[in-house]
Protein backbone atom coordinates (compact mmCIF):
# COMPACT_ATOMS: atom_id res chain seq x y z
CA UNK A 1 0.00 0.00 0.00
CA UNK A 2 1.29 3.30 -0.94
CA UNK A 3 -0.08 7.01 0.18
CA UNK A 4 -0.62 9.50 -3.05
CA UNK A 5 -1.87 13.11 -3.07
CA UNK A 6 -3.42 14.22 -6.50
CA UNK A 7 -3.81 17.74 -7.80
CA UNK A 8 -5.86 19.05 -10.28
CA UNK A 9 -5.34 22.41 -10.97
CA UNK A 10 -8.30 24.22 -12.71
CA UNK A 11 -9.39 27.47 -14.02
CA UNK A 12 -11.12 28.12 -11.16
CA UNK A 13 -10.83 25.58 -8.83
CA UNK A 14 -7.96 23.83 -6.82
CA UNK A 15 -8.44 20.38 -5.87
CA UNK A 16 -6.55 18.01 -3.66
CA UNK A 17 -7.10 14.28 -2.33
CA UNK A 18 -4.60 12.15 -0.41
CA UNK A 19 -5.47 8.62 -0.30
CA UNK A 20 -4.25 5.14 0.74
CA UNK A 21 -3.58 2.74 -2.36
CA UNK A 22 -3.34 -0.72 -2.78
CA UNK A 23 -1.49 -2.31 -6.15
CA UNK A 24 -5.03 -3.76 -7.43
CA UNK A 25 -5.97 -0.46 -7.81
CA UNK A 26 -8.30 0.07 -4.50
CA UNK A 27 -7.91 3.05 -2.62
CA UNK A 28 -9.13 4.74 0.41
CA UNK A 29 -9.56 8.40 1.00
CA UNK A 30 -7.64 10.13 3.71
CA UNK A 31 -8.00 13.51 3.06
CA UNK A 32 -9.77 15.89 0.56
CA UNK A 33 -10.23 19.59 0.11
CA UNK A 34 -10.78 22.18 -2.47
CA UNK A 35 -9.99 25.79 -2.65
CA UNK A 36 -11.56 28.37 -5.79
CA UNK A 37 -8.53 30.38 -6.79
CA UNK A 38 -9.66 31.94 -9.77
CA UNK A 39 -6.62 31.31 -11.73
CA UNK A 40 -8.04 32.20 -15.25
CA UNK A 41 -9.12 35.47 -14.23
CA UNK A 42 -9.60 37.76 -17.21
CA UNK A 43 -7.34 35.07 -19.14
CA UNK A 44 -9.68 35.75 -21.91
CA UNK A 45 -9.24 39.54 -22.02
CA UNK A 46 -5.47 39.59 -21.24
CA UNK A 47 -4.08 36.64 -22.47
CA UNK A 48 -2.04 35.60 -19.51
CA UNK A 49 -2.60 34.95 -16.07
CA UNK A 50 -2.88 37.71 -13.52
CA UNK A 51 0.28 38.28 -10.63
CA UNK A 52 -2.83 38.06 -8.08
CA UNK A 53 -4.42 35.00 -9.72
CA UNK A 54 -1.13 33.05 -9.79
CA UNK A 55 -0.41 34.56 -5.95
CA UNK A 56 -3.93 33.37 -4.99
CA UNK A 57 -3.00 29.75 -6.50
CA UNK A 58 0.86 29.39 -5.54
CA UNK A 59 -0.59 29.93 -2.05
CA UNK A 60 -2.79 27.25 -2.25
CA UNK A 61 -0.19 25.06 -3.79
CA UNK A 62 2.01 25.97 -0.72
CA UNK A 63 -0.57 24.58 1.99
CA UNK A 64 -1.62 21.72 -0.10
CA UNK A 65 2.36 20.63 -0.15
CA UNK A 66 2.39 21.36 3.27
CA UNK A 67 -0.52 19.28 3.89
CA UNK A 68 0.89 16.44 1.99
CA UNK A 69 4.17 16.62 4.02
CA UNK A 70 2.32 16.04 7.62
CA UNK A 71 0.18 13.18 5.77
CA UNK A 72 3.19 11.66 4.73
CA UNK A 73 2.56 11.55 0.99
CA UNK A 74 5.22 9.16 -0.62
CA UNK A 75 4.52 10.85 -4.26
CA UNK A 76 2.21 14.26 -5.64
CA UNK A 77 0.71 13.76 -8.55
CA UNK A 78 -0.29 16.83 -9.85
CA UNK A 79 -1.88 18.45 -13.12
CA UNK A 80 -3.11 21.83 -14.70
CA UNK A 81 -5.43 22.41 -17.45
CA UNK A 82 -7.37 25.11 -19.38
CA UNK A 83 -6.10 28.41 -17.95
CA UNK A 84 -2.57 26.79 -18.42
CA UNK A 85 -3.04 25.29 -22.11
CA UNK A 86 -4.10 28.84 -23.00
CA UNK A 87 -1.89 31.19 -21.04
CA UNK A 88 0.96 33.03 -22.73
CA UNK A 89 2.79 32.94 -19.67
CA UNK A 90 2.67 29.67 -18.50
CA UNK A 91 5.96 28.87 -18.54
CA UNK A 92 6.42 31.57 -15.33
CA UNK A 93 3.47 29.92 -13.35
CA UNK A 94 4.89 26.43 -13.84
CA UNK A 95 8.73 27.72 -12.78
CA UNK A 96 6.88 29.47 -9.31
CA UNK A 97 4.87 26.02 -8.49
CA UNK A 98 8.07 23.92 -8.77
CA UNK A 99 10.44 26.72 -7.06
CA UNK A 100 7.58 28.45 -4.09
CA UNK A 101 5.25 24.83 -3.79
CA UNK A 102 7.74 22.25 -5.04
CA UNK A 103 5.25 20.72 -7.17
CA UNK A 104 5.53 19.60 -10.77
CA UNK A 105 2.63 20.55 -12.76
CA UNK A 106 2.07 18.81 -15.71
CA UNK A 107 -0.23 20.92 -18.25
CA UNK A 108 -2.44 18.53 -19.92
CA UNK A 109 -3.97 18.27 -23.35
CA UNK A 110 -7.90 18.34 -23.67
CA UNK A 111 -7.82 14.93 -24.62
CA UNK A 112 -5.72 13.68 -21.41
CA UNK A 113 -8.75 15.53 -19.40
CA UNK A 114 -10.98 13.85 -21.29
CA UNK A 115 -9.39 10.52 -20.65
CA UNK A 116 -8.63 11.12 -16.78
CA UNK A 117 -11.99 12.51 -15.97
CA UNK A 118 -13.78 9.23 -17.93
CA UNK A 119 -11.67 7.03 -15.45
CA UNK A 120 -12.62 8.64 -12.32
CA UNK A 121 -16.26 8.83 -13.14
CA UNK A 122 -16.59 5.13 -13.87
CA UNK A 123 -14.65 4.53 -11.03
CA UNK A 124 -17.15 6.48 -8.59
CA UNK A 125 -20.62 4.92 -10.38
CA UNK A 126 -19.20 1.95 -10.59
CA UNK A 127 -20.03 -1.17 -13.35
CA UNK A 128 -23.53 -0.25 -13.94
CA UNK A 129 -23.11 2.99 -15.32
CA UNK A 130 -20.85 1.34 -18.51
CA UNK A 131 -22.32 3.65 -21.87
CA UNK A 132 -22.38 7.50 -20.65
CA UNK A 133 -22.13 10.66 -22.19
CA UNK A 134 -19.69 12.56 -19.87
CA UNK A 135 -19.57 15.80 -19.45
CA UNK A 136 -16.89 17.53 -17.60
CA UNK A 137 -17.79 21.76 -17.13
CA UNK A 138 -14.76 23.45 -15.91
CA UNK A 139 -13.92 26.77 -15.86
CA UNK A 140 -12.18 27.71 -18.86
CA UNK A 141 -13.52 24.68 -21.02
CA UNK A 142 -15.87 22.19 -21.13
CA UNK A 143 -15.09 18.21 -22.38
CA UNK A 144 -17.54 15.53 -23.76
CA UNK A 145 -16.53 11.88 -23.34
CA UNK A 146 -18.29 9.15 -25.08
CA UNK A 147 -17.78 6.14 -22.77
CA UNK A 148 -18.56 2.67 -24.06
CA UNK A 149 -18.59 -0.88 -22.78
CA UNK A 150 -15.27 0.23 -20.11
CA UNK A 151 -13.53 2.18 -22.48
CA UNK A 152 -13.58 6.40 -24.47
CA UNK A 153 -14.68 5.92 -27.48
CA UNK A 154 -14.41 9.67 -28.40
CA UNK A 155 -14.10 13.58 -27.22
CA UNK A 156 -14.39 16.99 -27.91
CA UNK A 157 -13.25 19.80 -25.66
CA UNK A 158 -14.94 22.97 -25.96
CA UNK A 159 -13.45 26.34 -24.94
CA UNK A 160 -16.30 27.04 -22.89
CA UNK A 161 -16.42 27.55 -19.18
CA UNK A 162 -18.32 29.25 -16.43
CA UNK A 163 -15.25 31.74 -15.42
CA UNK A 164 -15.27 32.83 -19.20
CA UNK A 165 -19.01 32.93 -19.38
CA UNK A 166 -19.49 35.07 -16.78
CA UNK A 167 -16.90 37.63 -17.92
CA UNK A 168 -17.73 37.45 -20.78
CA UNK A 169 -21.80 37.74 -20.55
CA UNK A 170 -23.14 37.75 -16.92
CA UNK A 171 -21.86 41.39 -15.92
CA UNK A 172 -25.26 42.82 -14.10
CA UNK A 173 -26.58 41.84 -10.34
CA UNK A 174 -28.18 40.25 -10.97
CA UNK A 175 -27.67 39.46 -15.14
CA UNK A 176 -30.45 40.97 -17.28
CA UNK A 177 -32.55 39.29 -19.88
CA UNK A 178 -30.11 40.50 -22.69
CA UNK A 179 -26.93 39.25 -20.73
CA UNK A 180 -28.60 35.59 -20.49
CA UNK A 181 -30.01 35.73 -24.11
CA UNK A 182 -26.71 36.80 -25.09
CA UNK A 183 -24.50 33.89 -22.96
CA UNK A 184 -27.28 31.62 -24.12
CA UNK A 185 -26.74 32.40 -27.66
CA UNK A 186 -22.86 32.06 -27.25
CA UNK A 187 -23.33 28.23 -25.39
CA UNK A 188 -25.36 27.34 -28.50
CA UNK A 189 -23.12 27.83 -31.33
CA UNK A 190 -20.19 26.18 -29.36
CA UNK A 191 -22.39 23.51 -28.07
CA UNK A 192 -23.74 22.93 -31.61
CA UNK A 193 -20.16 20.93 -32.84
CA UNK A 194 -20.45 18.30 -30.04
CA UNK A 195 -23.04 16.23 -32.27
CA UNK A 196 -21.35 15.87 -35.75
CA UNK A 197 -17.83 15.30 -34.04
CA UNK A 198 -18.70 12.92 -31.36
CA UNK A 199 -20.56 9.63 -31.72
CA UNK A 200 -22.93 9.57 -28.93
CA UNK A 201 -23.65 6.08 -28.11
CA UNK A 202 -27.43 5.27 -28.43
CA UNK A 203 -27.57 3.90 -24.69
CA UNK A 204 -25.76 6.33 -22.64
CA UNK A 205 -26.98 8.31 -19.89
CA UNK A 206 -25.33 12.15 -19.30
CA UNK A 207 -23.31 12.34 -16.26
CA UNK A 208 -22.22 15.41 -15.54
CA UNK A 209 -18.82 16.23 -13.42
CA UNK A 210 -16.69 19.44 -11.19
CA UNK A 211 -18.11 22.48 -9.63
CA UNK A 212 -21.34 23.39 -11.08
CA UNK A 213 -23.02 19.77 -11.23
CA UNK A 214 -21.96 18.79 -7.67
CA UNK A 215 -23.09 22.38 -6.51
CA UNK A 216 -26.62 22.03 -8.00
CA UNK A 217 -26.84 18.67 -6.30
CA UNK A 218 -25.55 20.03 -3.31
CA UNK A 219 -28.27 22.74 -3.76
CA UNK A 220 -30.72 20.15 -4.43
CA UNK A 221 -29.76 17.86 -1.52
CA UNK A 222 -29.68 20.97 0.82
CA UNK A 223 -26.22 19.80 2.03
CA UNK A 224 -25.21 22.15 4.51
CA UNK A 225 -21.76 20.18 4.40
CA UNK A 226 -20.60 18.94 0.91
CA UNK A 227 -20.76 14.76 1.05
CA UNK A 228 -18.97 13.64 -2.35
CA UNK A 229 -20.54 9.88 -1.48
CA UNK A 230 -24.21 11.22 -1.34
CA UNK A 231 -23.53 13.96 -4.78
CA UNK A 232 -22.48 11.08 -6.72
CA UNK A 233 -25.48 9.05 -8.29
CA UNK A 234 -27.69 12.12 -7.75
CA UNK A 235 -30.17 12.39 -10.47
CA UNK A 236 -31.44 16.21 -11.80
CA UNK A 237 -33.77 16.32 -14.06
CA UNK A 238 -34.02 18.69 -16.84
CA UNK A 239 -37.00 20.58 -15.04
CA UNK A 240 -35.28 20.78 -11.95
CA UNK A 241 -31.91 22.92 -13.67
CA UNK A 242 -34.61 25.38 -14.85
CA UNK A 243 -36.42 25.94 -11.70
CA UNK A 244 -32.42 26.52 -9.82
CA UNK A 245 -31.59 28.30 -12.76
CA UNK A 246 -35.27 30.79 -12.43
CA UNK A 247 -34.51 30.48 -8.69
CA UNK A 248 -30.87 31.55 -8.99
CA UNK A 249 -31.36 34.78 -12.11
CA UNK A 250 -34.03 35.66 -9.56
CA UNK A 251 -31.22 36.93 -6.92
CA UNK A 252 -28.65 39.55 -6.78
CA UNK A 253 -25.18 38.21 -5.30
CA UNK A 254 -25.30 38.55 -2.17
CA UNK A 255 -28.36 36.86 -1.54
CA UNK A 256 -26.83 33.51 -3.71
CA UNK A 257 -24.02 33.37 -1.61
CA UNK A 258 -26.78 32.53 1.51
CA UNK A 259 -27.53 29.83 -0.83
CA UNK A 260 -27.67 26.42 1.28
CA UNK A 261 -25.00 24.09 -0.60
CA UNK A 262 -23.56 26.94 -2.69
CA UNK A 263 -20.16 27.34 -1.50
CA UNK A 264 -19.91 31.64 -1.77
CA UNK A 265 -17.17 31.58 -3.55
CA UNK A 266 -18.82 30.02 -6.38
CA UNK A 267 -22.01 31.85 -6.41
CA UNK A 268 -21.01 34.24 -9.29
CA UNK A 269 -20.16 31.66 -11.88
CA UNK A 270 -22.86 29.47 -10.58
CA UNK A 271 -25.49 31.31 -12.92
CA UNK A 272 -23.16 30.67 -15.95
CA UNK A 273 -22.90 26.80 -15.17
CA UNK A 274 -26.35 26.16 -14.76
CA UNK A 275 -27.47 28.03 -17.64
CA UNK A 276 -25.01 25.44 -19.92
CA UNK A 277 -25.79 22.56 -17.82
CA UNK A 278 -29.53 23.72 -19.20
CA UNK A 279 -28.41 24.12 -22.60
CA UNK A 280 -26.45 20.45 -22.88
CA UNK A 281 -29.48 18.58 -21.85
CA UNK A 282 -31.34 20.36 -24.11
CA UNK A 283 -29.00 20.22 -27.19
CA UNK A 284 -28.22 17.07 -26.72
CA UNK A 285 -31.71 15.95 -25.94
CA UNK A 286 -31.56 14.10 -22.68
CA UNK A 287 -33.94 14.31 -19.81
CA UNK A 288 -31.68 14.28 -16.96
CA UNK A 289 -28.31 13.77 -15.92
CA UNK A 290 -26.31 11.80 -13.22
CA UNK A 291 -23.72 13.78 -11.22
CA UNK A 292 -20.33 12.33 -10.28
CA UNK A 293 -18.23 13.90 -7.64
CA UNK A 294 -15.13 12.10 -9.05
CA UNK A 295 -13.35 13.40 -11.79
CA UNK A 296 -10.03 13.98 -13.52
CA UNK A 297 -8.43 14.30 -9.57
CA UNK A 298 -9.53 10.14 -8.91
CA UNK A 299 -9.11 9.15 -12.83
CA UNK A 300 -4.85 10.64 -12.66
CA UNK A 301 -5.01 8.26 -9.57
CA UNK A 302 -5.58 5.33 -11.01
CA UNK A 303 -3.89 5.85 -14.79
CA UNK A 304 -0.80 6.53 -12.17
CA UNK A 305 -1.55 2.99 -10.36
CA UNK A 306 -2.38 1.11 -13.46
CA UNK A 307 1.04 2.30 -15.13
CA UNK A 308 2.60 1.35 -12.17
CA UNK A 309 1.00 -2.27 -12.27
CA UNK A 310 2.23 -2.79 -15.69
CA UNK A 311 5.60 -1.62 -15.26
CA UNK A 312 6.07 -4.12 -11.81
Amino acid sequence: MGRYATIDVGTNTVRLLVVDADTDGTYRVVFQEQVITRLGERLQETGTLSPAAMERTIRVLQRFAQTAKEHRVQEILAVTTSAAREAKNRTEFLDRARREAGIDLVVISGEVEATLTALGVAHALGPDHATMLIVDIGGGSTEFTAFEQGRVTGYVSLPIGVVKLTEAHLKGDPPSREELQSATTSIRQSIRQVPPSLNIPPAAILVATAGTPTTLAAIDLGMTTYDGERVTGHRLSRKRIQELLDHLCSLPLRRRREIIGLEPARADVILSGTLLTREILDLLSFDELTVSDGGLREGLLLHHLAHRRSNS
